[in-house]
């Protein structure tokens, strides 16, 4: 497989657990008080629990988890987006969608000399940084969840689908979009010199 974009995103701490009722892309659990709360299941479960089994399970994770659960407001996303726009400038990524949400956050970047797993990293560190410089989050919260999800895109259509997406997730959970200026259209690379039309 020739791979051209990584899709990534970054979950806010406590969101999506690793034996999250829905199935999770974690193997592992990285919380030992939350281990008798559930099996893990990497990847989505055929059968999504009733939103009474989800409300249930994440009241009682949230009493054992080490933070608080965050929600990002307006603030803070923009905050966020600001960080993570300093680490595409800073890295040379070319990122062709970007969505910023009130618990997780979305990208495709262009196939890069950086791994996946290494611009996942540099993301949360810089989007740890911003927020606790400004004090919108306490000196020791982690933001961010340990995993690291991440999808390869391997061809045009499947790049174009992902950006629709990513684009859609605002509307779909009614969060105003905010303008990301890293953001470049998408001319079809790899394959823009070869599209004429």
């Amino acid at each position: 497989m020739m791979v051209i974009g990584y899709h990534i995103i970054l979950t806010g701490y406590g969101h999506w657990l690793p034996n999250d009722p829905r199935g999770s892309k974690s193997r592992k659990i990285f919380i030992p008080n939350i281990q008798p709360l559930g099996e893990s299941h990497h990847g989505r479960k055929a059968t999504q629990p009733s939103r009474g089994e989800f409300q249930s399970f994440h009241r009682n994770a949230e009493n054992e988890l080490l933070h608080s659960v965050l929600w990002w407001n307006d603030a803070e996303r923009q905050a966020l987006i600001g960080a993570f726009g300093e680490v595409a400038r800073d890295q040379h990524l070319t990122c062709y969608a970007c969505a910023v949400l009130s618990n997780h956050a979305h990208f495709l970047f262009r196939k890069h000399k950086l791994k996946a797993e290494e611009m996942i990293g540099l993301l949360k560190k810089a989007g740890r940084e911003i927020l606790r410089e400004r004090n919108l989050v306490p000196k020791e919260h982690p933001v961010f969840s340990n995993d690291r999800c991440h999808v390869y895109k391997d061809n045009v259509s499947a790049m174009r689908n992902c950006i629709r997406y990513i684009e859609q997730n605002y509307e779909k959970h009614h969060i105003p979009i905010i303008e990301c200026d890293f953001v470049t259209p998408y001319n079809d690379w790899p394959f823009h010199k070869y599209n004429t039309a």
